[in-house]
Protein backbone atom coordinates (compact mmCIF):
# COMPACT_ATOMS: atom_id res chain seq x y z
CA UNK A 1 0.00 0.00 0.00
CA UNK A 2 2.77 2.26 0.71
CA UNK A 3 4.46 1.68 -2.21
CA UNK A 4 1.16 2.47 -4.45
CA UNK A 5 0.91 5.62 -2.90
CA UNK A 6 4.62 6.35 -3.41
CA UNK A 7 4.08 5.44 -7.25
CA UNK A 8 1.12 7.87 -7.54
CA UNK A 9 2.98 10.35 -5.95
CA UNK A 10 5.88 10.16 -8.49
CA UNK A 11 3.48 10.14 -11.09
CA UNK A 12 1.61 13.43 -10.39
CA UNK A 13 5.13 15.04 -9.94
CA UNK A 14 5.99 13.79 -13.52
CA UNK A 15 3.47 15.07 -14.81
CA UNK A 16 3.37 18.38 -13.24
CA UNK A 17 6.84 19.33 -14.61
CA UNK A 18 5.67 18.12 -17.97
CA UNK A 19 2.64 20.56 -18.16
CA UNK A 20 2.89 24.06 -20.82
CA UNK A 21 4.05 27.21 -18.78
CA UNK A 22 1.75 29.63 -18.19
CA UNK A 23 1.10 32.06 -21.50
CA UNK A 24 2.31 35.75 -20.83
CA UNK A 25 -0.97 38.04 -21.12
CA UNK A 26 -0.51 40.00 -24.71
CA UNK A 27 1.11 43.09 -24.85
CA UNK A 28 -0.92 46.24 -26.97
CA UNK A 29 0.20 46.67 -30.58
CA UNK A 30 2.17 50.22 -30.81
CA UNK A 31 0.60 52.75 -32.62
CA UNK A 32 0.64 53.40 -36.17
CA UNK A 33 2.74 56.60 -37.49
CA UNK A 34 0.73 58.78 -39.77
CA UNK A 35 2.38 61.41 -42.06
CA UNK A 36 0.72 64.56 -40.97
CA UNK A 37 -0.88 66.90 -43.66
CA UNK A 38 0.42 69.83 -45.58
CA UNK A 39 -1.57 72.85 -44.53
CA UNK A 40 -1.48 74.16 -47.43
CA UNK A 41 -2.96 73.26 -50.94
CA UNK A 42 -1.23 74.28 -54.64
CA UNK A 43 -2.92 74.00 -57.97
CA UNK A 44 -2.67 76.06 -61.40
CA UNK A 45 -5.35 78.30 -61.77
CA UNK A 46 -6.68 80.63 -65.16
CA UNK A 47 -7.52 84.35 -64.71
CA UNK A 48 -11.90 85.05 -65.56
CA UNK A 49 -13.77 87.61 -66.02
CA UNK A 50 -16.34 87.92 -62.95
CA UNK A 51 -19.37 88.02 -65.34
CA UNK A 52 -18.97 86.76 -68.83
CA UNK A 53 -22.52 86.17 -71.52
CA UNK A 54 -22.90 84.67 -74.79
CA UNK A 55 -25.48 87.31 -76.36
CA UNK A 56 -27.58 85.20 -79.58
CA UNK A 57 -30.81 86.44 -81.08
CA UNK A 58 -34.15 84.54 -80.13
CA UNK A 59 -35.48 84.51 -83.68
CA UNK A 60 -34.00 83.36 -86.82
CA UNK A 61 -33.06 85.65 -89.58
CA UNK A 62 -29.94 87.79 -91.45
CA UNK A 63 -28.60 90.31 -89.51
CA UNK A 64 -29.51 93.56 -90.66
CA UNK A 65 -26.98 95.61 -88.73
CA UNK A 66 -24.14 95.30 -86.33
CA UNK A 67 -23.51 98.24 -83.92
CA UNK A 68 -20.57 97.54 -81.65
CA UNK A 69 -17.03 96.17 -82.56
CA UNK A 70 -14.73 94.03 -80.32
CA UNK A 71 -13.18 95.81 -77.74
CA UNK A 72 -16.04 98.63 -77.27
CA UNK A 73 -17.11 99.30 -73.68
CA UNK A 74 -21.04 99.08 -73.70
CA UNK A 75 -23.71 99.68 -70.87
CA UNK A 76 -26.88 97.61 -69.87
CA UNK A 77 -29.47 98.11 -72.29
CA UNK A 78 -27.46 99.51 -75.00
CA UNK A 79 -28.83 98.11 -78.59
CA UNK A 80 -26.07 95.91 -80.01
CA UNK A 81 -27.40 94.61 -83.25
CA UNK A 82 -30.69 93.46 -84.92
CA UNK A 83 -31.88 91.00 -87.62
CA UNK A 84 -34.16 91.84 -90.56
CA UNK A 85 -37.68 89.83 -89.74
CA UNK A 86 -40.31 91.13 -92.86
CA UNK A 87 -42.98 89.38 -90.65
CA UNK A 88 -42.87 90.68 -87.40
CA UNK A 89 -42.60 94.31 -89.02
CA UNK A 90 -45.80 93.73 -90.88
CA UNK A 91 -47.40 92.48 -87.98
CA UNK A 92 -46.44 95.61 -86.03
CA UNK A 93 -47.51 97.55 -88.86
CA UNK A 94 -50.76 95.92 -88.84
CA UNK A 95 -51.22 96.25 -85.27
CA UNK A 96 -50.87 99.98 -85.38
CA UNK A 97 -53.08 100.45 -88.34
CA UNK A 98 -56.08 98.48 -86.37
CA UNK A 99 -55.31 100.62 -82.93
CA UNK A 100 -56.09 103.94 -84.88
CA UNK A 101 -59.45 102.59 -86.51
CA UNK A 102 -60.54 101.33 -83.27
CA UNK A 103 -59.70 105.24 -81.68
CA UNK A 104 -61.44 106.32 -84.55
CA UNK A 105 -64.50 103.96 -84.24
CA UNK A 106 -64.20 104.50 -80.65
CA UNK A 107 -64.61 108.39 -81.32
CA UNK A 108 -67.22 108.52 -83.50
CA UNK A 109 -69.51 106.65 -80.86
CA UNK A 110 -68.98 108.37 -77.66
CA UNK A 111 -69.85 112.32 -78.31
CA UNK A 112 -72.70 112.72 -74.88
CA UNK A 113 -75.06 115.27 -77.19
CA UNK A 114 -75.07 112.55 -79.56
CA UNK A 115 -77.76 109.95 -78.81
CA UNK A 116 -75.55 106.63 -79.80
CA UNK A 117 -76.80 103.12 -78.94
CA UNK A 118 -75.11 102.45 -75.80
CA UNK A 119 -74.55 98.54 -76.53
CA UNK A 120 -72.64 100.32 -79.74
CA UNK A 121 -70.21 102.33 -77.52
CA UNK A 122 -69.25 99.02 -75.50
CA UNK A 123 -68.92 97.27 -78.92
CA UNK A 124 -66.38 100.22 -79.66
CA UNK A 125 -64.90 99.97 -76.76
CA UNK A 126 -64.16 96.59 -76.62
CA UNK A 127 -62.49 96.86 -80.04
CA UNK A 128 -60.49 99.53 -78.84
CA UNK A 129 -59.08 97.72 -75.59
CA UNK A 130 -58.30 94.81 -77.93
CA UNK A 131 -56.35 96.33 -80.55
CA UNK A 132 -54.56 98.23 -77.45
CA UNK A 133 -53.78 95.10 -76.04
CA UNK A 134 -53.01 93.55 -80.19
CA UNK A 135 -50.32 96.16 -80.22
CA UNK A 136 -48.30 95.53 -77.05
CA UNK A 137 -47.91 91.86 -78.36
CA UNK A 138 -46.90 93.26 -81.42
CA UNK A 139 -44.41 95.47 -80.14
CA UNK A 140 -43.06 93.01 -77.78
CA UNK A 141 -43.00 90.69 -80.57
CA UNK A 142 -40.77 92.93 -82.91
CA UNK A 143 -38.21 94.04 -80.20
CA UNK A 144 -37.02 90.92 -80.57
CA UNK A 145 -35.10 91.55 -84.10
CA UNK A 146 -32.90 93.59 -81.87
CA UNK A 147 -29.88 92.50 -79.51
CA UNK A 148 -29.41 94.66 -76.09
CA UNK A 149 -25.99 94.59 -73.68
CA UNK A 150 -27.82 92.99 -70.30
CA UNK A 151 -24.78 94.90 -68.12
CA UNK A 152 -22.16 96.84 -68.52
CA UNK A 153 -19.44 94.93 -70.08
CA UNK A 154 -16.48 95.18 -72.65
CA UNK A 155 -17.04 93.30 -76.45
CA UNK A 156 -14.52 90.84 -76.13
CA UNK A 157 -16.00 89.06 -79.50
CA UNK A 158 -18.51 89.55 -82.53
CA UNK A 159 -19.15 86.10 -83.67
CA UNK A 160 -20.95 87.16 -87.05
CA UNK A 161 -21.01 89.58 -89.88
CA UNK A 162 -23.72 91.96 -91.55
CA UNK A 163 -25.52 89.92 -94.18
CA UNK A 164 -24.98 86.89 -92.61
CA UNK A 165 -28.21 84.35 -91.46
CA UNK A 166 -28.30 83.40 -87.92
CA UNK A 167 -30.73 80.98 -85.91
CA UNK A 168 -31.95 81.04 -82.34
CA UNK A 169 -29.56 80.57 -79.56
CA UNK A 170 -26.49 81.37 -81.65
CA UNK A 171 -23.71 83.04 -80.10
CA UNK A 172 -23.40 86.64 -81.62
CA UNK A 173 -21.17 88.45 -79.07
CA UNK A 174 -19.20 87.61 -76.03
CA UNK A 175 -19.33 89.85 -73.53
CA UNK A 176 -17.36 90.36 -70.27
CA UNK A 177 -17.23 92.65 -67.07
CA UNK A 178 -13.28 93.28 -66.87
CA UNK A 179 -13.50 95.53 -64.34
CA UNK A 180 -13.59 92.40 -61.92
CA UNK A 181 -11.35 89.23 -62.06
CA UNK A 182 -11.65 85.76 -60.26
CA UNK A 183 -9.11 82.93 -60.31
CA UNK A 184 -10.66 79.33 -61.54
CA UNK A 185 -8.42 76.36 -60.25
CA UNK A 186 -7.59 74.20 -63.34
CA UNK A 187 -6.26 70.75 -61.78
CA UNK A 188 -7.16 70.31 -58.01
CA UNK A 189 -7.56 66.83 -56.83
CA UNK A 190 -9.87 64.88 -55.35
CA UNK A 191 -7.66 64.14 -52.62
CA UNK A 192 -7.09 67.42 -52.08
CA UNK A 193 -10.83 69.06 -52.08
CA UNK A 194 -12.37 67.62 -48.82
CA UNK A 195 -9.47 70.26 -47.28
CA UNK A 196 -10.63 73.37 -49.11
CA UNK A 197 -13.55 75.69 -47.83
CA UNK A 198 -15.12 78.64 -48.50
CA UNK A 199 -14.00 81.47 -46.75
CA UNK A 200 -10.41 79.92 -46.66
CA UNK A 201 -7.27 82.32 -47.49
CA UNK A 202 -4.86 81.73 -50.26
CA UNK A 203 -2.20 83.54 -52.25
CA UNK A 204 -2.27 84.01 -56.15
CA UNK A 205 1.35 83.86 -57.99
CA UNK A 206 0.45 85.47 -61.49
CA UNK A 207 3.42 84.34 -63.62
CA UNK A 208 2.69 86.88 -66.06
CA UNK A 209 3.10 89.88 -63.99
CA UNK A 210 5.77 88.15 -61.60
CA UNK A 211 3.91 88.69 -58.43
CA UNK A 212 1.61 87.25 -55.81
CA UNK A 213 -1.75 88.45 -54.20
CA UNK A 214 -3.76 87.92 -51.44
CA UNK A 215 -7.47 85.86 -52.58
CA UNK A 216 -9.88 84.09 -50.72
CA UNK A 217 -11.86 81.05 -51.90
CA UNK A 218 -15.43 81.57 -52.67
CA UNK A 219 -16.64 78.66 -54.11
CA UNK A 220 -16.43 75.53 -55.04
CA UNK A 221 -17.56 73.12 -57.76
CA UNK A 222 -20.32 70.56 -56.55
CA UNK A 223 -19.50 68.47 -59.76
CA UNK A 224 -15.96 67.03 -60.86
CA UNK A 225 -14.70 67.34 -63.67
CA UNK A 226 -11.89 65.53 -65.85
CA UNK A 227 -8.85 66.08 -66.56
CA UNK A 228 -6.61 63.41 -68.20
CA UNK A 229 -8.00 61.22 -66.56
CA UNK A 230 -7.64 62.72 -63.18
CA UNK A 231 -10.78 63.85 -61.40
CA UNK A 232 -10.94 67.47 -60.36
CA UNK A 233 -12.93 70.41 -59.17
CA UNK A 234 -13.32 73.74 -59.80
CA UNK A 235 -12.14 76.14 -56.94
CA UNK A 236 -12.93 79.99 -57.65
CA UNK A 237 -11.23 82.67 -55.42
CA UNK A 238 -11.53 86.29 -55.34
CA UNK A 239 -9.00 89.14 -54.88
CA UNK A 240 -9.21 91.01 -52.19
CA UNK A 241 -7.86 94.07 -54.34
CA UNK A 242 -7.98 93.84 -58.32
CA UNK A 243 -4.46 93.64 -59.31
CA UNK A 244 -3.34 96.14 -62.28
CA UNK A 245 -2.17 94.79 -65.11
CA UNK A 246 -4.40 91.80 -64.89
CA UNK A 247 -5.17 90.28 -68.20
CA UNK A 248 -8.42 87.38 -69.09
CA UNK A 249 -6.46 84.05 -69.39
CA UNK A 250 -3.02 84.75 -67.28
CA UNK A 251 -2.35 81.28 -65.97
CA UNK A 252 -1.82 81.73 -62.36
CA UNK A 253 -0.48 78.77 -59.08
CA UNK A 254 -2.77 79.21 -55.91
CA UNK A 255 -1.44 78.29 -52.72
CA UNK A 256 -4.84 77.63 -50.47
CA UNK A 257 -4.29 77.70 -47.04
CA UNK A 258 -6.03 74.82 -45.19
CA UNK A 259 -5.50 75.26 -41.47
Amino acid sequence: MKQTWIALLAISILLAACASPATPAPTAAPPVETTAKPASVIASAEIFPAQTAEVAFVIPGPVKEILIQEGEIVTAGQRLASVDSPALLGALNAAEAALRAAEFDYAYWIPPRLKRPPERKQLALDTLTQAQKALLVAQAEYAQVSLAAPFDATVAEVRVNAGEYVQPGQSVFLLADLSQFVIETTDLSERDIPRVKVGQTATVYIEALDAQFPATVTAIAPLADKVGGDVVYKVTLTFEGQPDGLLWGMTAEVTITTE
